[in-house]
C-alpha cells in the first residue's frame, strides 16, 4: 500500500515521464500534436490536457493547491500555448515532488471524501487508494501518449521505473 516512500519515488517518476514524453513531443509540429490519433482523447495535447488537469484536481484534494477549473468535458482543452503549458506542467510536477517530501506518514491513513463532478455525488475512498489513483492515472495516460508519439514517429526514451536516471531518484 502507499506510503511516503512510494509517494517520493512515483512523484519523481511523474517528473521524469512528463520530462521525458513531452520533450518528445516538443519535436513534433502543433498540427502533429493536435492531430487526433483515435486514442480516448484523440490526440497527444489533448491527452496530456486532461492529464495536467486531473494532476491538478487530485493535488487541490491532497494538498489544497487550486482546483482546475471547469468540469469533465472541459479536461481536453486547458492548454492554449504549448509553450506556456511546458512550464507550468514542470512546475506542477515539482509541486507533486514537493508534496511527496511534505506528507506524513499519518496523512495515509483514513479517507478523503469530496463532491465528484464526474459521477455528480459525494465519494469518499481511503487516501491510500486515492494516492495510487494519482499515479495509476498519470502512467495510463501517459502510455496513450507514448503510443501516439510513436505512431507519429517521435521516439520517446525508457519508461521503466528500473531505468530512471540517477538525478531524478535524487530529488
Amino acid at each position: 500500500m502507499p506510503n511516503k516512500e512510494y509517494t517520493l519515488i512515483m512523484a519523481r517518476y511523474n517528473l521524469w515521464q512528463n520530462d521525458n514524453l513531452l520533450s518528445c513531443a516538443d519535436g513534433l509540429s502543433s498540427s502533429e500534436r493536435e492531430k487526433d490519433r483515435g486514442a480516448f482523447f484523440g490526440s497527444i495535447q489533448k491527452t496530456v490536457s486532461h492529464l495536467f488537469w486531473g494532476d491538478m484536481l487530485w493535488m487541490s484534494r491532497f494538498a489544497g493547491t487550486p482546483a482546475p477549473e471547469g468540469g469533465i468535458t472541459e479536461t481536453t482543452d486547458i492548454i492554449k500555448s504549448w509553450e506556456r503549458f511546458r512550464v507550468e506542467r514542470k512546475a506542477f510536477d515539482q509541486r507533486i515532488l514537493q508534496w511527496a517530501h511534505e506528507v506524513t506518514p499519518d496523512w495515509f491513513e483514513g479517507d478523503l471524501t469530496w463532491f465528484s463532478g464526474a459521477i455528480g455525488r459525494e465519494v469518499t475512498k481511503p487516501k491510500k487508494t486515492l494516492v495510487i489513483q494519482l499515479f495509476n492515472h498519470q502512467t495510463h495516460h501517459r502510455g496513450q501518449v507514448h503510443a501516439m508519439l510513436t505512431s507519429a514517429g517521435a521516439k520517446p526514451n525508457d519508461t521503466d521505473l528500473p531505468f530512471m536516471p540517477e538525478r531524478f531518484l535524487d530529488m
